[in-house]
């Protein structure tokens, strides 16, 4: 009994601790020794803290100036605040404020604001005597160059992407669209850490209801901090437990530049090297830059050529499944005797075989993405090759069942989007589980849930079906097939954009006319 007592008890004892004092709505005061006072007490175990204390020339104050190391730029405060502090004999102005080569200097007197300055980057500069603080852009945080898209690749696109610093990626949008009317609306989320989203978008375009739905589901985020687009558009998307992306997440400033033409919303989140793009369409996964950048008959060529890898990666292993299983009499007869050769030595059925070779893709696809570039290469070469051809040979897996999942891979490789190609890898397992159960009957029904499903759906209240449900031939001509660009003279249906036309009569006058 003491022992089984023992196993019950509580290993550790819980320690009461101490909430820490809130200092978000009290007020500086005069004497600069207890500022910063308050400051340490404020910031506790905060190595990075560097405190500057300096006499003004100008005025013979003492002041401190306060940052956190890592997050500014070095020689724009040496350069630009503390060689004029400190040795420039006319850097004040009559009401007081300083003169200092410097982007913004914001006047802070609650120690919420100094607080949340100083974790953003910028120094705050406290001056005896007074009852305000100087807050000044001297932001310089590590970050990385700009640099090619590694997910979407582009042939004849742009070879520039997205980094981790909002601001350059607002810089490279505007590059695109040098216009007045690109407006950008600013969110502060987070209660552990600020994080900064940034709504773009045309505001003679873009549907005034379609915004406020966005903004209003931002406004109602309640969360320690938002890390990167993919947890955005988690909270904000309207089926949480739809399997298909309802947001479009690109690395691609031309892209993006694209959308907001269109008539979409872009949402820029700081510390992520991507935005989202709504509201978003089942067809527009479909598209990629590159559609715009060749000839209109090959884009149309390669849109539907997508098509067809969709449902080949969706249906395949399960009406391999299918056939095999239930409905073998429809294989022509010297076909049926090579697969009954084939599979007269493997043990398991169908459908165990596919779950296996799908499994097996899936971890070896994951393998590739994880390690380094060279060996993930190797890894899925020689892996692809050794593993498949050892798997056969030892009779636990048919040549039929390692084509069709090859040709299932290759086709879920031709999709641009990659969060709709891993929705394809999720729903291809339901479909082979409802081929396994019911056969062909079973495919049908799923199909018709897929298909239910997308019609239901919707981005930011858009139909996500559009322009299949509801029907807008208007819109198939940019959907399925890609028509010359001078005939889509109006902006996509789906976007409701309230300003519709977007170029005039611009139909070449040659042979052709």
């Amino acid at each position: 009994m003491r022992y089984s007592n023992w196993f019950l008890m509580k290993k550790y004892r819980t320690v009461p601790q101490a909430k820490p004092q809130n200092y978000s709505n009290d007020f500086i005061g005069l004497s600069l020794s207890q500022n910063l006072a308050d400051l340490n007490k404020i910031f506790t175990l905060t190595p990075d803290l560097v405190v500057r204390e300096l006499t003004i020339k100008h005025t013979e104050e003492q002041a401190a100036l306060v940052y956190l190391q890592g997050l500014v730029d070095k020689s724009s405060i040496n350069n630009n605040v503390l060689r004029p502090l400190e040795y420039d004999s006319e850097i004040t102005n009559p009401d007081g404020s300083f003169r200092l080569s410097i982007g913004q200097i914001q006047k802070l007197n609650a120690w919420g604001q100094i607080e949340n300055s100083i974790l953003q980057g910028r120094s705050v500069l406290f001056v005896n005597g007074r009852l305000e603080t100087y807050a000044l852009d001297t932001q310089g945080w590590p970050q990385r160059a700009i640099e090619d898209p590694s997910i979407e690749a582009s042939i004849k696109g742009a070879h520039q992407g997205f980094v981790e610093t909002g601001s350059q990626n607002i810089a490279l949008i505007r590059r695109y669209i040098s216009n007045r009317e690109l407006k950008i609306k600013e969110f502060t989320v987070g209660r552990r850490s600020n994080s900064i989203l940034s709504v773009l978008y045309l505001a003679d375009v873009a549907h005034p209801e379609v915004l406020q739905e966005l903004e209003d589901r931002i406004a109602r985020l309640d969360v320690d901090t938002v890390i990167n687009t993919g947890e955005l558009a988690e909270y904000i998307e309207d089926n949480p437990y739809s399997p298909f992306p309802q947001f479009i997440l690109t690395e691609r400033p031309d892209a993006a530049a694209s959308q907001i033409l269109q008539g979409r919303i872009v949402v820029v989140v700081d510390r992520s090297p991507s935005v989202i793009v709504g509201p978003a369409t089942f067809t527009s996964f479909f598209q990629s830059v590159d559609d715009y950048s060749t000839r209109w008959s090959i884009a149309t060529f390669i849109r539907l050529l997508r098509m067809f890898a969709f449902f080949i990666a969706v249906f395949l292993p399960a009406f391999y499944i299918a056939v095999i299983s239930y409905h073998f009499e429809i294989i022509p007869v010297k076909l049926l005797l090579t697969i009954g050769e084939f599979r007269g030595r493997v043990p398991f059925p169908p459908f165990v075989e596919a779950v296996i070779m799908e499994i097996t893709l899936e971890m070896m696809r994951e393998a590739g993405i994880r390690l380094p570039a060279p060996v993930g290469q190797t890894v899925g070469i020689v892996g692809g090759i050794v593993i498949g051809q050892a798997i056969v040979q030892a009779g636990l897996i048919n040549n039929i069942m390692v084509i069709v999942v090859s040709f299932t891979a290759i086709a879920s490789f031709i999709l641009p989007n990659y969060d709709m190609v891993a929705a394809i890898r999720l729903i291809r397992f339901a479909m082979m589980i409802a081929a396994a159960m019911f056969g062909f009957v079973g495919i049908i029904i799923g199909m018709m849930t897929m298909i239910g499903h997308l019609i239901s759906l919707e981005s930011l209240g858009t139909p996500y079906s559009t322009p299949l449900a509801p029907i807008r031939f208007v819109e198939w001509k940019d959907a399925f097939v890609r028509l010359p660009v001078w005939l889509m003279r109006k902006r996509p249906v789906s976007t409701k954009a309230i300003q519709t036309i977007r170029q005039g009569n611009n139909r070449p006058k040659g042979d052709g006319e």
